[in-house]
Parts: structure tokens; sequence; C-alpha cells
């Protein structure tokens, strides 16, 4: 089945998808460096450049079975400022208009979970269902957590899934991709695989110090509050890592405990947290222990759940934003599993139900 992917970046949705069993035709980005990296790993069908300008060039592709993408989220992201106006949210718009162009039998689009759960959004989820709608496409959105798709990341993201059948509402997409579920790997698990930092397989040491913050701000998990200078958060080696942000590179990378991570030593961390929790002041140096350290390219990638062979392109901090802003290859594989075998077996046919235009709208708002 042919597809074509939106805002590609380096390729991390393709990469579920291909394993899927997709054949991605043409695909785009505006990032030269992750266009670089698509390239080497993937294939040369990617455009560079502003979407816009190649609106010829997909009206003449012919037989496209799936449009993929996930537009620039900055302007819905609680990380960033939530502005309506920022001119990087028109691109959910620009999705659309190419789903119009192509009319695929299907979508998948992908964005932060803000605009799937956030009142402030609502007007905006309402008008782009209906703008689906009126494509002719059955559609909805589902907000979905990367852990529960084989990656070891909390990472949450709101997915809109259409098929071209009669504008009906799907009633429950979390339903329908429960089969392809698989539960992650820990982060301990899924960076045995690697060499220690800064030899072999694991080269990519990100250098920006760790410092203590003498303010502390606490909660409840020693992984969510802030024990040090910046945004970067401690792992839970353990567990599950947070969501890894595209700011990667500084002093947003997160933080891995190398003896806890090497020597199962206990955690430096959750030891600290605990006995700040219990009353003690916090420490009175500044910089961290040296077993702490940041993530490295490599890891970040795993974490992201890209192969091992993956090579990106560009300066280290370019390499960090294309991992950051990627889909984890895992969770895009997972639905793409269900798209296919939605598309394949007609099954979507058995999942519709027929409500009135307005109880629909307000079964969608919940």
């Amino acid at each position: 089945m042919k597809v074509v992917s939106l805002y590609s970046g380096a390729g991390g949705l393709d990469i579920g998808f291909k394993r899927a069993g997709f054949d991605i035709v043409w695909a785009n980005d505006f990032d030269k460096n992750a266009c670089a990296s698509y390239t080497k790993n993937i294939g040369d069908h990617i455009r560079c450049g502003d979407i816009n300008q190649y609106f010829e060039e997909l009206s003449q592709l012919d037989n496209v079975d799936l449009v993929i993408g996930g537009p620039p989220c900055q302007g819905f992201s609680v990380a960033g400022k939530m502005d309506p106006n920022d001119p990087r949210s028109e691109h959910v718009w620009t999705f659309t208009k190419v789903v119009a162009k192509i009319n695929p039998k299907a979508f998948v689009m992908e964005n932060v979970k803000a605009l799937g759960q956030l009142q402030k959004w609502e007007p905006l989820r309402i008008e782009l269902l209906k703008t689906f709608r009126d494509l002719g496409y059955s559609v909805n959105f589902v907000v979905l957590n990367a852990t529960d798709f084989d990656v070891p990341q909390a990472r949450e993201r709101v997915f809109f899934i259409g098929f071209k059948n009669n504008s009906k509402l799907i009633p429950d997409l979390q339903k329908m991709l429960e089969p392809f579920k698989k539960k992650a790997p820990t982060v301990r698990q899924a960076l045995s695989v690697l060499d220690r930092a800064g030899t072999g397989n694991n080269k990519s040491v990100c250098n920006a110090k760790i410092t203590l913050t003498p303010n502390p701000v606490m909660r409840k998990s020693p992984f969510a509050g802030m024990l040090f200078n910046g945004l970067g958060r401690p792992v839970k080696i353990d567990g599950y890592c947070a969501t890894l942000p595209a700011s990667m590179g500084g002093n947003k990378t997160p933080i891995i405990d190398e003896e806890e991570l090497y020597n199962k030593s206990e955690s430096w961390v959750q030891n600290y947290h605990s006995n700040l929790m219990k009353g003690a002041s916090p420490m009175d140096y500044q910089e961290a222990p040296s077993r702490l350290r940041r993530l490295t390219v490599e890891e970040a990638a795993l974490l992201q759940t890209f192969p091992i062979d993956y090579e990106f392109c560009g300066s280290q901090s370019s390499k960090f934003k294309q991992i950051g802003n990627a889909v984890p290859c895992n969770l895009g594989y997972n639905v793409a599993r269900m798209m296919m075998d939605c598309l394949i077996n007609e099954a979507i046919e058995n999942i519709f139900i027929n409500l009135p235009y307005q109880l629909e709208i307000e079964n969608i708002n919940g």
C-alpha cells in the first residue's frame, strides 16, 4: 500500500509504517539535517523544503492509500506558549489540504497530547473532525501512551485517524488498537545493548554540566520534581523515562545514574530525594556527583525505539532535536499494524455506528 508522509522528520513514523508492510512513496520535511538522516537510512524519496511548494507534485501522485504525518506541535504544546496564532499551528490545516488533494483511503495525523485533551483546543478539534468528515472520512482521535506500545518512554500523543467511509464516527479507537498493544521494556533493558557512554556503539557523550539546585521543587516522585538546575530530569532506569524533548543537548537533556545503570547500585537521585522529603537540607555543593551524566544521542535514539544502526546527520544538537521531534518507531509500527489490518481486511466496515451528527459531536467531547 502506497503512503505519502508529511512532516516526516528523521522518519520515526515512517520506519514503523515500513516495518508494518507499507510502501512510503513520497515524504517531506523542512529540516535539512532530518532530510539527510531520512535519505541515509530510509530512502531518497523525501523532498526537503516547505510542503506548500510541493502541492503540484503531490497532485500528480496516483493511487495513494494512506497519508501520515506529525505536523509541528509547538503551537499546541504545554511546553510552549500555546498560542492559537502560532504560524506552526497552521500545519494541521495543511495536512487536511493534502488529504483533500490526494484523497487516500485513510490517514493518520499525530500531534501533542494537549491538542487531544485540553479544553482550550476543543473548538479546533471539532473543526478538524468536521473538515475530515466533509471530505468523506469516518474519523476520530485517540490519546495514546507510548509505553503501551513497546516504547520505554511515558510519551503521550494524540492521533487523528480517518477512513474513507461515509463520514461516520469511529466509536472506539482505543478498542481497535487493543490487540496491538505490547508492554514496553524498562530503560535498563532497552539500553542493555549499548556499551558504556563514550565507548563502542555509545560514543556521543553530552558534556552539559549537571548542577544541583539550592532550591529544589519537590514532588512525590524523585523523577518529577526539580532537583537540578535546568529542565533535564533524572531517568527512571528500572521503569520508563519521561518524554524526550526536542530541546535536548544542553541542560534540558535527561540525566542518567551510571552506577545504577551499570553496577545496579542504589539510585543516588532516589536516596537524595528521600532525604529531602524527610527534612534534610539541600546539599551545599553545586556540582552533582560524577556518577550522574546526561543521556547520549545513542541512548535517546533507543528510547525512541530507532534501530540501533540508525545514523543521524548534523551536529549533536541537531541529532537530539531530530530524536526528540520523532514519533517513536514502535508506536508508529503498532498504529500501522492496526491500519493495515483495517485496510487489508476491510474490517473498518464492521466498527462504525450511525449517530445523528450532533450526538456524535457530543460523544466526541465526552
